[in-house]
């Protein structure tokens, strides 16, 4: 990749310190550090002790939607309690999954171990925990690494999933013997993979982060937790535009694009800017889905763990949402905005970010509002996101 002049300054630290103040909203210091607790809260990867103890009591009561959207994750393949993992030592992934050798296999397995997990701990049936650990053992005893170009995003869909599954057995469920194997496979071979992040579209590393962080906090790892959520907190920041941020976005934390003209072809070409556009907006509806669902679980699991990221995201969260689900809802898109044209299709990815902005924080969120509820009960993507109306529906928790 080029190098522009202005990066290979700034490879030199002295003159690096020289330059903060003049080289705008790429090198913006964060100095205003999120505190966390010193210890980690768990179960407490996307969702809390609380969060489960609300969703059983209103499944096992009979209210809606939780009991529709239950028996919409019961009714899924994935909670097959005959289901047979498919393990493998090295998963390929190719460019849009071609070569496809574990990739769907993988992701779907860890969707069912969460999936299994989260009925464990709703029903009290035990074979449901012991599926669950059968699905992560299954993995745990075979794959040593990730291949071919969509590794390190295979790793951060699937490294988002596990430790979800992984939390709510460890520390709800009696037994797990092979728990340290488990662990052991989450730091030697999903880790190292997703902590230096990328320099591709921002969802790529938007859901590494988040693989990172959840892989962290089940780890107890508080040095990669932090250095996971400042990278996070500088691709967020780079992935949604509002108009604190001045003329243009932010500069993505990594890779060659650093002049106006590179960030215009970063974004699809779109150079107008209004608030809420994300990055991939002109690309599609659905990578930009992938983007905001995983800045929403980072900063779900942050608000368990003590250093609520939701006020510092809540202006990108609710403008990005509103904008998107404005167009999802059939608002007409305007010619300043992707050339009047829009590739639709967000996905199941409203829930979190809305039940946290909107019931919690008190924001109104219209738009996000009507495309939550008439997509309820949201499913799944088959990728990285499951079972969100049934988990964070309306949950205060």
């Amino acid at each position: 990749m080029k190098r522009s002049p202005r990066r290979a300054l700034l490879a030199v630290g002295t003159v690096a310190l020289a330059l903060v103040a003049s080289v705008g909203v790429r090198f913006v210091a964060q100095a205003d550090t999120v505190k966390a607790a010193a210890v980690f809260s768990h179960p407490g990867v996307l969702l809390s002790k609380a969060q489960l103890d609300f969703v059983k009591g209103k499944v096992n009561a009979g209210a809606q939607p939780w009991l529709g959207a239950y028996n919409q994750m019961l009714a899924s393949k994935y909670a097959s309690l005959s289901r047979t993992p498919a393990p493998r030592a090295v998963v390929e992934c190719g460019s849009y999954s071609n070569p496809n050798n574990g990739c769907t296999d993988e992701r779907e397995d860890a969707i069912a171990a969460y999936t299994d997990a989260l009925a464990w701990y709703i029903t009290g049936n035990a074979a449901y925990a012991q599926k669950s650990i059968a699905l992560m053992d299954a993995w745990s005893a075979s794959i040593t690494s990730h291949t071919n170009s969509n590794a390190p995003l295979q790793t951060g869909w699937a490294g988002s999933v596990w430790p979800r599954a992984a939390e709510i057995i460890k520390y709800t469920y009696s037994s797990w013997p092979n728990q340290a194997r488990f662990a052991t496979m989450l730091r030697n071979v999903y880790l190292p993979t997703v902590i230096v992040g990328s320099s591709s579209n921002g969802n790529w590393e938007l859901s590494m982060m988040e693989a990172a962080v959840g892989i962290s906090v089940f780890l107890d790892d508080r040095t990669s937790y932090d250095r996971a959520i400042t990278r996070f907190r500088a691709r967020a920041a780079a992935y949604i535009y509002v108009a604190a941020d001045g003329s243009q976005p932010k500069y993505p934390p990594v890779g060659s694009v650093d002049t106006p003209s590179e960030l215009i072809s970063y974004w699809q070409g779109q150079s107008t800017f209004v608030d809420g556009l994300a990055q991939e907006t002109c690309r599609d509806f659905v990578h930009t889905g992938y983007g905001i669902s995983a800045i929403s679980h980072v900063a779900e699991t942050t608000r368990i763990q003590g250093g609520d990221l939701y006020p510092e995201l809540q202006d990108r969260l609710r403008h990005s949402l509103g904008l998107h689900t404005k167009f999802e809802n059939g608002t007409a898109v305007p010619s300043n905005i992707c050339g009047g044209t829009v590739t639709k299709g967000l996905g199941p990815i409203s829930e979190v970010a809305y039940n946290a902005l909107h019931n919690r924080l008190g924001i109104a969120m219209s738009n996000t509002q009507i495309y939550t509820e008439a997509k309820r009960p949201q499913g799944t993507n088959n990728l990285f996101v499951a079972w969100e109306t049934l988990t964070h529906a309306d949950n205060p928790a």
